[in-house]
């Protein structure tokens, strides 16, 4: 394990580090995500998540009389093929210390005018966004071709600005899309694969149907020995890996918002899909189905809810992609899925050493969005 200091100026360092200290944990467990007018909640698993990454994630943090303020993740993987495949790195796990935001804010409202060096202290900083061999990955070469990539709220105005502060540019849109079951049943075709064999097939078939979007990876597609698949006589219909996660909800806007919030946890059957302190639920990754089968989705994931012990289950797909639609219009996703009213999330990326013409196809393919990046 390392830790070392990339720039420093007076009482600010910044270190890049392969793995999570105290610090960091205690301030991403205390973090709540999203932004003010829009869906605000906390993560519950952050050690067990950042674990699973392994040797593939970095670091990057502030650090205040050696006290660590505010820290982000950057993800190393190899997403994409043809066109779509470059080496990346995928931006999560950001947050800052309440009490150094209160005094960056208190500061900007006396507008104390920042020197030079202070200026360059931002700028440098900033930089590291856009220059992933910092990061001291052996994959990731100075001058090579990198894709860096994050997901934002479309309301989450200050990582917006942010972001495009580092040069990155919107390309795509998501939607969060829900299933539910009040009592679900197990499906006999449906079950569970465990031996290598079953997993390259599998691994196989993602590749084949998500060959035209950009930024998928077969990473942690069989996380926790969970990738169920429903099978007509020895062919396999459709999978999805099942990663059990935990969300509080502080907040979700407008009047079904309130309704989430306030009326679903009294209700007799609906506080058995949604409690807000505990929002127990499924995050379906790598969703695999035969073409012209869609409709047999709801009951793999039926199934999987029943075996998995959940009510619930989440994805994130986009808005313009196939399987969007399809979960959309021709699968049961059930009464949850009805009353959901989330607001898009935005896709922006960092194109390092790429063509005007490289770029271009990022913008008209739709966006894999890694399921297990949410949870």
């Amino acid at each position: 394990m390392f830790e070392r200091t990339i720039i420093g100026h007076k009482d600010l360092e910044v270190r890049v580090s392969d793995h999570a200290t105290e610090g960091m944990i205690e301030i991403l467990n205390r973090a709540v995500q999203g932004s003010e007018g829009g869906l605000r909640f906390q993560l519950r698993n952050i050690p067990s998540r950042i674990a699973a990454y392994g040797d593939q994630i970095r670091f990057v943090s502030l650090y205040r009389k050696n006290k660590v303020t505010g820290t982000v993740g950057s993800c190393y993987r190899i997403t994409g093929q043809g066109r779509f495949r470059y080496p990346s790195s995928y931006l999560r796990y950001l947050a800052f210390d309440s009490v150094y935001q209160s005094d960056v804010d208190y500061r900007k409202k006396k507008e104390i005018i920042k020197s030079e060096k202070d200026d360059s202290f931002k700028k440098k900083t900033l930089d590291i966004f856009s220059k992933p061999h910092l990061l001291d990955f052996d994959q990731i070469g100075e001058n090579e071709k990198h894709l860096m990539y994050a997901f934002i709220e479309s309301m989450n105005e200050r990582s917006k600005n942010l972001i495009h502060q580092v040069g990155y540019e919107y390309i795509r849109s998501f939607l969060t899309v829900a299933f539910s079951r009040f009592n679900p049943k197990p499906d006999p075709r449906v079950a569970r694969i465990t031996t290598p064999g079953e997993k390259e097939l599998m691994k196989e078939l993602l590749l084949d149907y998500y060959r035209d979007y950009s930024l998928f990876s077969t990473d942690h597609a069989f996380h926790g020995d969970k990738y169920y698949v429903l099978r007509e006589g020895d062919e396999i219909m459709a999978g999805v890996s099942a990663i059990p996660s935990m969300y509080k909800i502080y907040d979700m806007p407008g009047v079904w918002g309130w309704i989430y919030m306030k009326v679903l946890p009294k209700a007799p059957y609906f506080k058995k899909l949604f409690l807000p302190e505990e929002f127990r639920h499924l995050v379906f990754h790598a969703i695999y189905c035969k073409k012209g089968r869609e409709e047999l989705l709801a009951d793999l994931f039926e199934s999987v809810c029943a075996a998995e012990g959940f009510y619930t289950g989440l994805t994130w797909l986009d808005d313009r992609s196939d399987l969007y639609e399809k979960l959309r219009t021709v699968v049961k996703m059930g009464a949850l899925n009805r009353m959901l009213n989330a607001k898009p999330g935005l896709v922006y990326t960092r194109f390092l050493n790429f063509t005007d013409e490289e770029k271009e196809v990022f913008y008209d393919a739709p966006a894999y969005i890694s399921g297990f990046d949410f949870s």
